[in-house]
C-alpha cells in the first residue's frame, strides 16, 4: 500500500521521478533513491516532490581514490 501512494505522488508530481529513481521495494525496504549532481543539500531537498521534502534524509556521496584511502587510513590509525 504505500508504495501504491508513494507511486501515485510521484506520477501526479512528474514522471522524471519514477525514471530517475530506484526502489527498494521488492525486497522490502519501501523507499526510494536519487542519486543526483547538486550544489548543496538545499538544493537536492528542492527537486523531491513537496511531500517527501520535510522527510527525505539528504546524503552527500563522495568518491575516493586509492592516494585518497591511504591518506584517510594514515590519519585514522588505531
Amino acid at each position: 500500500m504505500a508504495c501504491a501512494h508513494a507511486a501515485r505522488i510521484l506520477l501526479t508530481t512528474g514522471s522524471h521521478y519514477l525514471t530517475n529513481a530506484d526502489f527498494g521495494c521488492a525486497d522490502g525496504v519501501h523507499k526510494a533513491w536519487i542519486i543526483a549532481d547538486l550544489g548543496s543539500k538545499e538544493e537536492a531537498r528542492g527537486i523531491l516532490p513537496p511531500a517527501y521534502r520535510s522527510q527525505a534524509r539528504i546524503v552527500k556521496l563522495t568518491k575516493f581514490s586509492i592516494k585518497d584511502l591511504d591518506e584517510l587510513l594514515g590519519q585514522h590509525k588505531p
